[in-house]
């Protein structure tokens, strides 16, 4: 399946085979697949949470109003992400880098997020999403389906994953089999209407 239409082919299904399994070779691809995303600075907030545990997952359904895809699909993911990557990381992931550039990015990413948590916040969540369709893709390549959730008590979802204070939850991906084809697409709007030519009308 080519780029173009594993994009057009993609859906949220929320019906999965609950006897289908992934390999651990397959989990590890897609999850190694997802890491190939691009984060700003190249800090790399993400952080997954793979839940595999049936009473973990059991408890996380509660926290999501029941739905049935958290304990139905084969794999499900928590994307997270940490916030002070920034701080904590910076020279790690530069750290292959040419001297010059890392003494020039290294205190650079610190003049970027200090003492800003909007922004450390919105990068993490930038950076969660870009990962999450970058899985969501890898997945139906693979033949999958995926539904990207954020239905859920994300305090309750925290507490059950111990969530580190200075990570954010971004949304769960429920990943496997559609056992249920959706419907059509319910309303695209056009092109010509999203589109906006250099700068909004007044």
């Amino acid at each position: 399946m080519n780029v173009s239409e594993a994009i057009r082919s993609r859906r949220s299904v929320k019906h999965f085979d609950p006897d289908f399994k992934l390999t651990p070779t397959a989990r590890d691809e897609l999850l190694g697949l997802a890491l190939q995303a691009p984060t700003a600075f190249n800090l790399q907030h993400w952080r997954f949470v793979v839940v595999d545990d049936p009473a973990q997952r059991q408890a996380i359904r509660q926290a999501a109003w029941d739905q049935s895809q958290v304990t139905d699909a084969a794999l499900l993911v928590i994307l997270c992400a940490d916030m002070a990557s920034w701080e904590k990381h910076a020279a790690r992931v530069w750290q292959n880098a040419p001297d010059a550039v890392r003494e020039m990015m290294v205190p650079a990413i610190d003049a970027y997020y200090r003492d800003k948590p909007q922004v450390q916040r919105d990068e993490a969540m930038r950076s969660c999403g870009i990962a999450g369709q970058t899985l969501m893709l890898a997945a139906r390549e693979m033949g999958l389906d995926s539904c990207p959730m954020d239905g859920f008590d994300f305090d309750a979802v925290a507490r059950l994953i111990d969530l580190p204070d200075d990570h954010v939850i971004a949304f769960m991906l429920a990943i496997g089999k559609k056992t249920k084809d959706v419907w059509p697409k319910p309303g695209q709007l056009a092109l010509e209407e999203v589109v906006v030519a250099n700068r909004f009308s007044r």
